[in-house]
């Protein structure tokens, strides 16, 4: 079985050498546990072992992330990056497709004036934050990196998907989630697609905004952090709570964020 590694080395000696190929992984916890760095490291390992990387963030525009990955020791910017938001068409096939919310508001646009050709008497809206608008924007960047012609049912290359997060998608209607997170998978699960998906948890119930996503994943990571007032500081963990076709490791790890590293796990 080929591992594909989640650019985080205990993490990955945890998972017998990191993600199973073509798997589904959702990380779920609150906000500050640190869920987009985890998304990072995965993005970055990919980029540096030769995989595309479509990255989908709808908490903040890419330009952000970019920073913060540098911060962390991470240089997006010596890849060659393509946002769907723009313009003007790639001149080559980039290492990176971005999706951010200007990105999904095109796309969108996109959507609503193609309803409109199809049926002027009755135009669907496409929302930014719609299942159906993000499962558009995920094909549009496949084709991008050039691996939609496929060959038997599996893409000419393998590809790293990010989302983060999928609570953006149904934070108006929770009880969607889990038909959304089904037709999403659907539409967009490759053989040679192996995907990091964020959950977000709220704060206050520490249970997730919309239950579903972890019925469709082929694993799950957990992230979160001790209450602060009893512990007087920020003491973040993670525990692997399922990997399907994995011996993973059955106990948490405590994390911690550190610049020029990102993350780092501690059995201790």
């Amino acid at each position: 079985m080929k591992r594909i590694p989640t650019g985080i080395e205990t993490l990955d000696k945890a998972l017998e050498g990191g993600i199973p190929q073509g798997s589904w992984v959702v990380v779920t916890g609150e906000p500050g546990v640190g869920k987009s760095i985890l998304s990072i490291h995965f993005a970055y390992a990919g980029l540096k072992a030769g995989d595309p990387v479509v990255y989908i963030t709808t908490e903040q525009e890419f330009r952000d992330v970019v920073e913060q990955a540098k911060q962390l020791g991470m240089d997006f910017s010596k890849f060659t990056t393509y946002s769907i938001a723009w313009r003007k068409e790639p001149e080559k096939t980039p290492e990176i497709v971005v999706i951010d919310i200007f990105g999904l508001l095109k796309v969108a646009k996109q959507l609503t004036e193609k309803a409109r050709e199809e049926n002027p008497e009755k135009v669907r809206r496409y929302a930014a934050l719609s299942i159906d608008t993000l499962i558009e924007a995920i094909n549009k960047a496949y084709e991008i990196l050039a691996v939609a012609k496929e060959q038997r049912g599996t893409p000419e290359r393998h590809v790293r998907l990010v989302v983060d997060s999928m609570s953006a998608f149904w934070v108006d209607q929770p009880v969607m989630a889990r038909k959304y997170s089904y037709q999403l998978k659907i539409a967009t699960h490759r053989e040679n697609v192996t995907a990091v998906l964020t959950s977000q948890y709220a704060p206050t119930t520490r249970q997730a905004y919309g239950f579903g996503l972890e019925h469709i994943a082929d694993g799950t990571i957990h992230m979160w952090m001790d209450e602060v007032e009893t512990a007087k500081e920020i003491k973040r963990w993670l525990i692997i709570k399922k990997m399907r076709m994995t011996n993973h490791a059955a106990k948490a790890f405590r994390v911690k964020i550190e610049p020029g590293k990102g993350i780092t796990l501690d059995t201790t």
